[in-house]
């Protein structure tokens, strides 16, 4: 998934926290992890639950800047 994450507020990116993934804000929880759980089958409510560090409107954003990127496609 090719997402511009830099526009988006509830994650952030240190090269030298978590290999430089980009993480849901003030955590440490990569924002690939809330996909491959939802890819795997679980729910929201059940990532929320592993993770709890998270917020629900983190998340909430996430899922929606990564739509919002993928309605838009890509600008070549």
């Amino acid at each position: 998934m090719d997402v511009a994450w830099e526009t988006c507020l509830a994650v952030e990116r240190d090269p030298e926290r978590v290999g430089g993934a980009w993480v849901f804000r003030g955590t440490r929880v990569p924002v690939r992890a809330l996909f491959e759980n939802l890819e795997d089958g679980a729910s929201l409510d059940d990532f929320l639950q592993w993770f709890p560090g998270v917020e629900r409107s983190q998340a909430a954003a996430v899922l929606e800047h990564a739509k919002a990127t993928l309605a838009v496609g890509p600008t070549a």
